[in-house]
């Protein structure tokens, strides 16, 4: 027999789960879908009453015309792009609907359950009477529960059938981007047929091409804002190098306290100024005492008359515990990406590693989990089964999504970063199927900043929303460390082997598959930004 106070909760609850629906990424893991290239299923909506009498307080959150007499008309056997994304969509509109019905039963029948057990009842009610009053309530409670359940069921059909087609859609792109090389380099009308069938095949291909040397850094990639060290790291009287572009740079804290960041090279005679000290605000050079605030310029020059020298400096400010900088020639942008860990997490690691490869393709393995139960079979991933299926499921205008079996949300975040939640029930050990259903998690931060072509340094922050009590453990960061490191040797070795074959003329993205959507992204964003595209893929951000 229900109580009130769980026939509250489950009202509440349900309600929630409803309103969420039409944004939900939630899916069954119970539930499969047979997708083909050419086509969709349909749901069988038709014939369906829901009989429900909507004059209730709650009615105006439920109050949602029925989409069934607008289910769209469909001709022939075959779905076209327009035809399938209008299936799509009248999918959505009706487990919306639907759902909405479904939960308005239950909290309809929750107030029948309250009208029984009202006390004033007792009065002209038997026992007896309201014991069957209740049973058939609690029947038809299950009744409504099972009708909730099978909402959610369609609610992760319709997810995937638009999922399916946002890889579609992910073709297409490759495909136009590869049919207007081949438009470019097509031959005049004069061509022999031979050299026409070529171009045929050439514009059938969809593939990326990633090959040969790496190539200097386009200027317009500089145009981001760079986190480029820890707050942690930078004392008032300690200095940061980095190398990022291909270019030194150094890292200090003026009298103010705020960072600054300049050329890594003294004015006089090219001495590495992070050789020397900083002291109130200024850094010396070793070599004879030429002393630099944080926007360049020459304060103090020991044993000669003081001349106006200045040396580069770049836009340098702190937010979210991390120093960024701005390398480009454009104007910086007012805003600079937020990196604080999601609400309810304590960080617990910052590191930072140098690695001999160059970022794109550090990129593209962090990007990449399917490759986890094959390479890291020594760590994180010891004792995963090899799944039948890998997905990527993502909206079709962003760079952020879920994988699929596994419970860990990822996303991209330009220009050089990796955002990932991993649901965890114990060290090593991965749980439910999404990470909402994971009553633990652990949130990582990777930031790929580009050294040099050869060089990546890599900022590394891992948060908890479980044991704070490990922040306070004595040398627990040299194990954070240990840990970071031996994942990362299992994946380097592969990587550098990439690299090698990729200077050689081989190209690294040859083949992508449906796992690949998210590297495929970055790399399809990062060629738009070299080209000068001013609507870049995947994002609202404009250049």
């Amino acid at each position: 027999m229900l109580s009130l106070s769980a026939s509250n909760a489950m009202s509440i609850v349900a309600t929630a789960a409803a309103l969420s629906l039409p944004i939900s990424f939630c899916r069954s893991s119970k539930l499969s879908t047979k997708k083909g290239v050419r086509g969709f299923r349909v749901f069988a909506v038709l014939g369906e009453e829901s009989g429900v009498d909507k004059k209730n307080a709650w009615s105006s959150l439920f109050d949602v015309e029925d989409p069934r007499p607008k289910n769209p008309k469909l001709e022939g056997k075959v779905l076209k792009a327009a035809q399938a994304l209008e299936v799509a969509r009248f999918d959505i509109q009706y487990c919306d609907w639907r759902a909405r019905q479904d939960v308005l039963t239950i909290m309809l029948l929750h107030e029948k359950v309250v009208e029984v057990l009202n006390p004033l009842a007792r009065e002209y009610k038997s026992i007896g009477t309201m014991k069957k009053e209740l049973a058939e309530l609690q029947e038809e409670l299950g009744q409504a529960h099972k009708e909730v359940h099978i909402s959610e069921a369609r609610v992760s059909s319709a997810l995937d059938k638009l999922a399916f087609m946002e890889e579609l859609v992910n073709d297409k792109l490759l495909q136009d981007r590869n049919t207007t090389d081949a438009e470019q380099a097509s031959p005049s009308p004069s061509t022999s047929t031979q050299s026409l069938d070529a171009v045929k095949r050439r514009r059938s291909r969809k593939r990326l091409d990633v090959s040969g040397p790496v190539q200097k850094y386009h200027p317009r990639l500089k145009n981001f804002w760079y986190p480029v060290a820890f707050s942690t790291n930078l004392k008032d009287d300690t200095m940061v190098p980095i190398d990022c572009f291909e270019e030194p740079w150094v890292l200090f804290r003026g009298k103010d306290g705020k960072p600054g960041c300049v050329q890594n090279t003294c004015a006089h005679r090219a001495c590495p100024l992070d050789l020397g000290t900083v002291k109130d605000g200024r850094i010396t050079c070793p070599y004879h005492g030429w002393e630099y605030s944080t926007d360049g310029k020459c304060e103090k020059m020991p044993s000669t008359k003081l001349r106006n020298v200045k040396i580069k400096s770049l836009p340098c400010f702190e937010q979210d515990g991390m120093l960024w900088i701005w390398p480009g020639d454009d104007p910086p942008s007012a805003t600079i990406p937020s990196l604080q860990p999601p609400e309810g997490f304590l960080v617990h690691a910052e590191l930072v590693i140098e690695l001999p490869v160059e970022h794109g393709l550090l990129l593209d393995n962090l990007l990449d989990l399917a490759h986890a139960p094959f390479t890291h079979t020594s760590t994180f991933a010891k004792g995963w089964s090899v799944p039948s299926f890998v997905k990527f499921l993502t909206p079709a205008s962003g760079l952020q999504g879920y994988w699929d079996p596994y419970p860990i949300d990822m996303e991209f975040r330009p220009p050089c970063m990796v955002l990932s939640t991993i649901g965890i029930s114990k060290p090593g050990k991965l749980e439910g199927q999404s990470t909402k259903q994971c009553s633990t998690h652990l949130h990582q931060l990777h930031v790929c900043l580009p050294s040099s072509r050869h060089k990546t340094r890599l900022l590394y922050r891992m948060s908890l929303d479980f044991a704070p009590v490990l922040k306070h453990i004595p040398f627990m960061h040299v194990l954070w460390r240990h840990f970071a490191e031996q994942v990362l040797n299992e994946d380097l070795r592969l990587v550098l082997g990439q690299q090698e074959r990729m200077n050689c003329g081989e190209n690294v993205w040859s083949c992508p598959v449906t796992y690949d959507k998210l590297g495929v992204r970055y790399r399809l964003w990062r060629e738009a930004v070299e080209q000068g595209i001013k609507q870049l893929p995947f994002t609202t951000k404009s250049v």
